[in-house]
């Protein structure tokens, strides 16, 4: 089973999302967390948004990078476009991918669940890729 790791820069929206998405969908195919550059806390609206479609990440924690060793994960996921801030190692790993996905950070709750959807189509398709 692969490892994925999410990684945005304050681990409280769009990696969250993420992680919410691949432990949902790809229950049994991969395992997964999320960190972010810093850590911070998770976003109430995006426990809101990801509870609107039956996904409850309300025990979801944000977490540092820093935490966790490089060499325990397969896939690297940055969401952020912060992939060139990551340290060497993260970014070599058997699978890299930066999508670049906007912060929803100060949006409206559309914003929030325009995201929410990008992440989703993306999650189930590097499920599909590493299972």
């Amino acid at each position: 089973m692969k490892k994925v790791m999410f990684v945005c820069k304050k681990n409280s929206r769009r990696s969250q999302m993420a992680e919410g998405f691949a432990r949902t969908l790809g229950e049994g195919k991969i395992a997964v967390v999320s960190s972010g550059l810093s850590a911070s806390h998770v976003d109430p609206i995006t426990v809101q948004v990801m509870s609107e479609i039956g996904i409850d990440i309300s025990n979801q924690t944000s977490k540092a990078l820093n935490e966790f060793n490089p060499q325990d994960y397969d896939a690297v996921i940055s969401l952020c476009g912060c992939g060139v801030n990551l340290p060497e190692d993260w970014v070599k790993r058997e699978i890299f991918a930066d999508w670049q996905l906007e912060d929803p950070e100060g949006g409206t709750i559309e914003t929030f669940r325009q995201i929410r959807d990008q992440v989703k189509e993306r999650v189930e398709k590097l499920i599909d890729s590493l299972s």
